[in-house]
């Protein structure tokens, strides 16, 4: 074999599947080959590049480095196939874009303005994918992320919508027991045992410093998992919560929850970030779906509730 042809691709799909998967066997079942003929494909490609790619140990196979390599370049080359198809098969059919975001801001915000969004973009097709693992890349089955982060990086396909504000938020009926008004002093939230999220431990601490206080005075409460059950937990009065301006608005809206202290501003941002190798259909909708998130952002923002840092 030359330095410029390629290997077997049914060979390259073997050895891939096989790294990816930790053994033959499982690569056999997702391949919906034999054990033997993975085996025979992953000795045909040793064989023409001259090189192991495992370490036989007995019946196990460890990938050798140049192995590891190799894998890893096969895997993305299979990503960037798989992309290939899926925005030219969008393109000819009309597939829906593939958008994540986490499912807290995808509960507690993107749903109820769906209809609108809807209304307003009707030739927008869209599939939402709920992922409470914030990334600022896109992952090889989504084709754009709407995400909170304050690391964004400069070669991503990113558009940014809007400065992160958090502050803490508490039920009315709480508020009640408590003595809390909008007159009341931002120190009431030293007194109490602070809800929070395991997920984000520095938002209280960000919220404190921001807002001129202590932040060694704060006394953490009862932690959850996911913002979208400390927000559950906030409305049924259980405590004092911290949370984005955007994930409460409408709760204070209803009165289901209020925010006495107002929101600061965060080092975050919240951008709309879409993968390498979209074509011009999928490219425009984004452009599109930024417009609209855009201004929605801008017409739901309430200054009065506002407090500058």
């Amino acid at each position: 074999m030359t330095s410029d042809s390629l290997p077997s691709l049914t060979a390259l799909r073997a050895f891939e599947a096989t790294a990816r998967l930790g053994s033959a066997s499982a690569a056999a079942d997702a391949l919906h080959l034999t054990h033997g003929a993975i085996s025979r494909q992953i000795k045909a490609l040793e064989s023409e590049l001259k090189h192991p790619l495992f370490a036989r140990h007995g019946r196990r196979l460890v990938l050798t480095a140049e192995g590891r390599a190799f894998a890893d370049s096969c895997t993305q080359a299979f990503d960037m196939m798989k992309a290939a198809r899926r925005t030219f098969e969008r393109a000819h059919e009309g597939a829906p874009l593939v958008l994540t975001c986490t499912g807290s801001l995808l509960a507690r915000w993107l749903i109820p303005r769906l209809p609108r969004l809807n209304r307003e973009l009707p030739e927008l097709r869209l599939r939402w994918v709920p992922n409470d693992h914030d990334s600022a890349a896109a992952t090889q089955d989504i084709d754009a992320q709407l995400v909170f982060s304050d690391n964004l990086q400069a070669p991503a396909k990113q558009r940014v919508l809007a400065v992160e504000r958090i502050g803490p938020v508490l039920a009315p009926q709480l508020a009640a027991q408590l003595g809390v008004s909008a007159t009341s002093s931002a120190d009431t939230v030293l007194a109490q045992p602070l809800l929070h999220t395991l997920s984000r431990p520095q938002a209280w601490p960000q919220w404190a410093r921001r807002s001129a206080i202590d932040e060694q005075l704060l006394q953490l409460g009862q932690g959850f998992e996911h913002l979208y059950y400390l927000l559950e937990a906030a409305e049924a009065g259980l405590g004092i919560a911290i949370a984005p301006q955007l994930l409460v608005e409408d709760a204070i809206e209803s009165g289901r929850l209020i925010a006495p202290w107002g929101f600061v501003a965060t080092d975050a941002t919240l951008a709309l970030i879409s993968r390498e190798g979209l074509g011009a259909r999928e490219q425009r909708h984004i452009h599109e779906l930024g417009d609209w998130l855009e201004t929605t952002l801008d017409s739901s923002a309430n200054p009065a509730a506002d407090r500058t840092s």
